[in-house]
């Protein structure tokens, strides 16, 4: 084994898989206000550069334009925590909106089932 396969190894099987980035606001901000002001044939080159997708500018304006981007949430250094009570009722949420989905998918072989009998049982009658 060389070097390189100890080191791959060692930091587990997904260790040479390129890391997902992430962007913080005031980048994903100064990035659209770059890609908004660059004339028609540079833009291609921007995105290059910076090793980017049309689509995730794309998205990035939409979340400045909704609010959801903005200089105030790039300031933001800590995040809000849930409390013990918030997670479980968020699980609790989660659960009960799967239950429903389940009971509903439920239901609705329970009615296809009711109206296959319903007709084995005309035809059972018609032959009898």
């Amino acid at each position: 084994m060389t070097d390189h396969d100890l080191q791959a190894t060692d930091q587990g099987p997904r260790a040479d898989r390129p890391k997902r980035r992430t962007f913080t606001p005031a980048y994903k901000l100064r990035i659209v206000q770059e890609y908004d002001s660059a004339p028609t044939g540079e833009k291609g080159a921007l995105l290059r550069r910076e090793g980017l997708y049309d689509s995730s500018v794309q998205l990035w304006r939409k979340q400045r334009e909704s609010g959801e981007l903005t200089t105030s949430s790039a300031n933001k250094t800590t995040t809000k925590r849930k409390t013990p009570e918030q997670a479980e009722l968020e699980q609790l949420r989660k659960e009960k909106a799967r239950l429903e989905r389940a009971n509903t998918r439920m239901s609705k072989k329970l009615q296809q089932t009711e109206a296959a009998m319903e007709v084995l049982g005309k035809a059972h009658a018609l032959l009898a």
